[in-house]
């Protein structure tokens, strides 16, 4: 790394050394001393007016420092790679993804995807670098973006069930919009959500099973502490019958994680629950033949029922 005027070491060094061809000029670089840097392989241009002050490949922050700075004051970053750096998703997206105030022209640039918003200023947090979006803007950018009901609820979800933001944060975000693709659906999931409901697959078995069919209303995400003080949680728990029912949106199943669900309904079983367990296929296709066991059971352990129809075609087995 080549060295840098004081002036400018100490801001390079926050950007992960990267700059605007306005900031060298700033801290007493002339024009050519930056293209002499540039021509000799010391230094290397990222974007146009963004350099980086050094000859190596660029990590993954500096290409995101790069992208921000790129595109101007007040830019953040945002959507999916507001969700990478949030811990929203694991993936880092192939394109970056910058939200700029509205109005401003920003030249096209590979790499880039250039969104425009009147409250960035707003949307954007205080403090966090790179700068980047506040996680509820983030989730609700996603929401507002997907192409479904379940792809948007799958954002809110995940950022709630991470604890990277609560119900209510999300819910007065969405106040401040003016316009939120399935507003009204998001608003009556966050209050499921705030309620225990952590996935997307809980919110069908929700909505698809237990509510629609007449099942009792079961406590969600109840914390149960095992011998040893190991925590464990029941995705859903018919207190009274002593039923549980989890729910497994996993397409793989790995081996771990079937051992763990074993010893779960092992260690459950000790204190005479039932654990019936669904997935995804189940919940979503065959929801009142799921209604239909799960009532079953819970009539086997004391609840009078009935398990009621859903509708004209419910195929809740007439038995």
């Amino acid at each position: 790394m080549s060295q840098l005027p004081e002036a400018l070491q100490e801001l390079a060094e926050s950007q992960r050394w990267v700059i605007t061809r306005q900031q060298a000029l700033a801290a007493g670089l002339t024009r050519s001393a930056i293209h002499a840097r540039v021509s000799g392989g010391r230094w290397q241009r990222i974007y146009p007016g963004v350099l980086a002050t050094f000859s190596g490949e660029p990590g993954r922050a500096a290409l995101l420092w790069a992208a921000v700075l790129r595109a101007g004051p007040e830019a953040a970053l945002s959507h999916q790679t507001a969700a990478e750096l949030h811990g929203l998703t694991r993936k880092p997206p192939q394109l970056i993804h910058v939200t700029v105030p509205s109005g401003r022209r920003v030249e096209p640039v590979p790499g880039l995807i250039i969104h425009r918003s009147a409250r960035i200023l707003a949307a954007r947090h205080p403090c966090q670098a790179p700068p980047r979006t506040r996680i509820e803007e983030t989730v609700l950018d996603l929401s507002h973006g997907a192409r479904t009901f379940d792809e948007a609820l799958g954002w809110v979800s995940a950022a709630c069930g991470g604890r990277l933001t609560t119900p209510q944060r999300i819910a007065e975000a969405m106040t401040q919009r003016a316009r939120l693709r399935y507003r009204k659906a998001l608003q009556l999931a966050v209050g499921d959500i705030a309620s225990g409901v952590h996935t997307v697959l809980e919110y069908r078995y929700l909505h698809d099973v237990e509510r629609p069919h007449g099942l009792p209303r079961a406590e969600r995400q109840v914390r149960v502490v095992r011998d040893g003080g190991r925590t464990e949680y029941q995705d859903v728990l018919y207190r009274k019958y002593l039923v549980a029912v989890e729910t497994d949106g996993r397409i793989a199943h790995p081996a771990e994680s079937q051992w763990r669900d074993m010893h779960r309904d092992n260690a459950a079983a000790t204190d005479g629950i039932v654990t019936l367990r669904y997935n995804w296929s189940d919940v979503t296709g065959r929801p009142c033949t799921v209604a239909a066991e799960v009532g079953a059971v819970l009539a086997k352990r004391g609840w009078p029922g009935p398990v009621r129809p859903c509708g004209p075609c419910c195929t809740l087995p007439r038995s």
